[in-house]
């Protein structure tokens, strides 16, 4: 299944300088959705090599493409009806993770996302700074 960034579907090639991107996962049958966010790339740490001193740090795509949220409950349903049922919507991309923390928050409590019978999430948690938003 594919993710749409203002009606078009968003690819790989899509990404330019982005870090992460909030999201809204619609079931389409229900009508129940999930306001989250995701990042674009995943960083690992490395051992040095023999005789070197520093970590090595790879730098991948993240699994952005098959992603479903964290919900255990949306999960459940997307293995159980399969991704077809479900439409995956970006509502903003991100230059950084604070800023996609931010803007996370702001589409949950734009949504009313803990007060309404018809969305997934359960808790809102976010940390930001204003210096995350520059």
């Amino acid at each position: 299944m594919t993710w749409f960034f203002n009606g078009r579907p968003f690819t790989s090639d899509d990404i330019g300088e982005n870090h992460s991107f909030v999201y809204k996962i619609t079931d389409k049958v229900t009508g129940r959705f999930y306001v989250g966010k995701k990042q674009l790339f995943s960083t690992r740490k490395l051992p040095p090599l023999k005789g070197q001193k520093r970590k090595r740090t790879v730098i991948k795509e993240s699994d952005w493409l098959s992603y479903y949220g964290s919900n255990d409950v949306l999960k459940a349903l997307v293995e159980q009806h399969g991704p077809d049922r479900f439409n995956r919507e970006i509502l903003h991309l991100c230059k950084s993770k604070g800023e996609a923390s931010f803007m996370e928050a702001h589409e949950q409590f734009a949504h009313d996302v803990l007060r309404r019978n018809d969305c997934f999430n359960d808790w809102i948690i976010v940390k930001v700074h204003r210096k995350h938003l520059k």
